[in-house]
């Protein structure tokens, strides 16, 4: 894995949140707080691994349609950085759009769903301040527990934002997480359903690796992405020993 993978610092777990990232949503591992006072990175959160048919099983709003062959076309794929996180972007299947921090203009195609569903799905979290958690949620996230992600997030910023002694508004932590591979599992015009493996830090110093069923809907002329049963990624997450199975980002092995 590339250096993107490996910051290995140990840290206590007092204040971490779980997001989309890579997609989310995909799992956000961010600074927290320890006594002494000094800022560390959080270590990865150990999910318990679930069966597949466990982790299929939270209910759906995308058609159950096998994906085409040779669906995703990642020519040309780069990185960019944010907060700590790198994000892949295209410049055939978008984002099209990220000024202030957002992203938005993403192609109706396999490839698009798979940007739009990492980087909308990274914006959800807390640690980035409202400035973009919440028109995220707010413009780009849809289904009926929309509301509970965004109370979930502005309740873990209070909580980040008083740790990290940071004025209201601004960023309140970095991202200790890579986005490492992927798997489309459904697709539609209408709508996709995408497991993305994010990698971290683990407590032993080793790689933890968590995948993160993401579903999202194309509406109004771009992809959105369907909040995670109870507004809680935690919900749409777990725990794989290994990649098998599933594609690995170009650049990112």
């Amino acid at each position: 894995m590339s250096a993107r993978h490996a910051n290995r610092t140990q840290a206590p777990r007092d204040h971490a949140a779980l997001a989309v990232l890579l997609s989310s949503a995909t799992v956000i591992l961010l600074h927290s707080q320890p006594p002494n006072g000094r800022r560390q990175p959080v270590t990865a959160i150990q999910l318990p691994p679930r069966s597949p048919q466990e982790h299929a099983s939270a209910p759906s709003q995308v058609p159950d349609t096998p994906p085409p062959a040779a669906a995703i076309d990642l020519t040309g794929l780069r990185w960019a950085d944010f907060h700590g996180i790198a994000l892949p972007a295209s410049p055939q299947d978008g984002p099209r759009d990220t000024r202030g921090g957002l992203a938005s203009g993403f192609t109706d195609t396999p490839s698009g769903a798979l940007l739009a569903a990492i980087n909308i799905g990274v914006r959800t979290a807390a640690p980035w301040g409202p400035a973009i958690y919440a028109p995220t949620i707010t413009r780009q996230v849809t289904g009926p527990d929309q509301a509970a992600l965004l109370h979930n997030q502005a309740a873990a910023y209070g909580q980040l934002r008083a740790s990290a002694h940071v004025r209201p508004g601004q960023p309140a932590g970095r991202g200790y997480a890579a986005v490492a591979a992927y798997r489309l599992t459904a697709y539609a015009p209408a709508g996709a359903t995408i497991d993305v493996v994010t990698a971290g830090p683990g407590t032993d110093g080793t790689t933890v690796l968590a995948t993160t069923r993401i579903e999202v809907i194309w509406r109004l002329g771009d992809w959105r992405v369907v909040a995670p049963p109870g507004g809680d990624w935690a919900n749409a997450a777990t725990a794989i020993s290994s990649l098998t199975g599933y594609h690995i980002f170009p650049g990112e092995g």
